[in-house]
């Protein structure tokens, strides 16, 4: 069992926490650029419906499991199935976080970079405006790049060191509704911008011709992504819930979220594209080049901007603080003790693999294989083959292996009957829609 220190005070801390994990650089930073190189509207369709009718079964399932079995996730198959080798799931969402860590922490260095950079401009009184700060020279200094690097991870590994309660719960209660008010208030800006229509247009009109087999497997990793299934890491917050959190609850509220500020962060981004002349397929910097010239737009822009990067910073913390607690969390055995130095060794082993990721930009820019640099592999081998695999693993064991009248009784009040169609989804249909993509990614 979870020790009593490890447990969430409330079900409203619970699911912040779990959406800002779920949410973090995923919907703010990873869907506008990933729309804007498959479809825009197109992409935001296929995102929806995967999100909807696979991510939030699946999200529910691994709920169920956390509830059930009460343990680190790489122990916790054994426990529900008495069978050992099933741990291999949850070591290979062990696998999953720790690599994903790794890419996420070049992105938290490019927010430390920029709030630095804003907060300098602000501090002299330079009257420069914020589009002037050039992104591709930023992310091309090796220099630059692993110290904003380490001070992201190293942020990431203090937090963690408080514990669950008081690093993530407290957190997550002031810093997600202070951003999702500030992406609104960018959203206002941005369709109001000259020119903005068009960009309105590329995100909201599905255009079914732009549809392609690489764009819907796209789309398929972007709803694991965001609800970072398949890492187990909802099943390790989940086995932190009390018996009163309500999985339905919980799970469609987390999606909510994840799908509203994706739709918001691209309402933020495209209708500015289209104004300022940007391309939508400018990649991973798309949010960095764009929103500086939004700010430019506003009256105390600098200063609004560094308030917006300050929280888009927490946000990026809140996903990461997730991934480092998995591998806390399995590590320590759930002795907090260990907690500390477990923080320590693991945050310095993710500092040192990342480093090629963020050079990727820069020194490694030209070694170029598979799915594109080191940090588009790194991305790609999560997104697109860990987490399915562990979602697979997962939705085999709970809809074959484990007992139906537990699962229903951890399922919680059924007034509308969904309790058998989430379990026969979860049994029949998900696997095979989860091979299927396998099968059709690979040839």
């Amino acid at each position: 069992m979870m020790s009593k220190q490890s447990q969430w005070k409330s079900s409203t801390g619970f699911i912040l926490a779990s959406a800002g994990s779920a949410i973090g650089l995923g919907a703010m930073w990873k869907f506008p650029y990933m729309a804007g190189m498959y479809g825009g509207g197109a992409f935001l369709l296929m995102f929806l419906i995967f999100t909807i009718v696979v991510g939030l079964p699946l999200l529910m399932m691994e709920f169920t499991v956390g509830k059930l079995g009460k343990t680190y996730t790489t122990v916790i198959y054994e426990k529900l199935t008495k069978k050992k080798w099933l741990n291999v799931i949850g070591w290979n969402g062990n696998l999953a976080v720790f690599i994903l860590f790794g890419f996420y922490s070049v992105i938290g260095g490019w927010i430390i970079i920029y709030i630095f950079n804003v907060a300098l401009q602000i501090l002299t009184l330079n009257g420069n405006q914020l589009g002037s700060i050039q992104f591709e020279s930023i992310i091309s200094n090796p220099f630059l790049t692993i110290t904003g690097q380490g001070i992201f991870i190293l942020l990431t590994m203090l937090i963690v060191m408080m514990g669950v309660e008081k690093g993530l719960e407290k957190a997550s209660k002031f810093m997600m509704p202070l951003l999702f008010i500030f992406l609104i208030v960018i959203v206002i800006k941005s369709l109001t911008l000259e020119g903005s229509f068009e960009g309105l247009k590329y995100i909201l009109q599905p255009r079914l011709e732009e549809v392609s087999m690489e764009g819907v497997l796209f789309a398929l990793g972007q709803s694991f992504f965001t609800l970072s299934l398949g890492t187990t890491g909802m099943i390790t917050y989940a086995s932190y819930a009390s018996k009163e959190m309500t999985i339905k609850t919980s799970a469609i509220s987390i999606v909510a979220m994840n799908i509203l500020v994706s739709i918001l962060a691209g309402l933020a981004i495209f209708p500015a594209i289209s104004a300022f002349g940007y391309s939508p397929t400018e990649g991973p910097g798309l949010l960095f080049k764009v929103l500086p010239k939004v700010f430019d737009q506003m009256a105390f822009g600098q200063g609004f901007y560094l308030i917006f990067l300050i929280l888009f910073l927490f946000a990026a913390l809140t996903s990461s603080i997730s991934l480092l607690e998995l591998n806390v969390s399995n590590f320590t055995k759930n002795d907090n003790s260990k907690r500390k130095p477990v923080a320590f060794y693991v945050s310095i082993l993710v500092f040192v693999i990342s480093i090629p990721a963020t050079l990727s930009f820069g020194s490694l820019g030209h070694i170029q294989f598979a799915a594109g640099t080191i940090f588009d592999n790194m991305d790609f081998l999560v997104s697109n083959i860990l987490m399915p695999m562990g979602a697979l693993g997962t939705t085999l064991v709970v809809g074959q292996l484990l007992d139906k009248n537990d699962l229903k009784a951890h399922f919680g009040k059924d007034k509308l009957r969904l309790f058998i169609p989430w379990y026969y989804l979860i049994k029949f249909i998900l696997p095979i829609v989860i091979i299927l993509i396998f099968v059709v990614q690979f040839i």
